[in-house]
């Protein structure tokens, strides 16, 4: 289910000071990578990661392929930064990045 713009705007202003919490370099997306993601998407639900593979369609592809295999929603990509969205209903309120009401 796609974001409104609302959504996007709360997101965006929470993940503005979050630090990239993951890095994608010249191996890739390897399965650590993988785990270590999903770890942080069901821990925190909002990450910011950070992808250095080089020009913009492969930096693009990386990201598309993170967000299949996390199952993830793109909240916001700028440069080589992407914000990430994936909520965990049973996240511990302690270390989720989004408020609880």
């Amino acid at each position: 289910m796609p974001l409104s713009n609302d959504e996007k705007k709360t997101y965006r202003t929470i993940g503005h000071q979050l630090n990239p919490i993951v890095t994608v370099a010249s191996n890739g997306l390897t399965e650590a990578v993988l785990e270590e993601l999903n770890r942080a998407l069901d821990d925190h639900e909002l990450v910011k990661i950070k992808v250095s593979v080089g020009d913009r369609d492969v930096k693009k592809a990386v990201i598309d392929e993170v967000i299949v295999q996390t199952k993830a929603i793109l909240v916001q990509q700028i440069g080589n930064t992407a914000l990430l969205l994936r909520r965990n209903p049973k996240a511990k309120a302690n270390l989720s990045n989004l408020q609880r009401f």
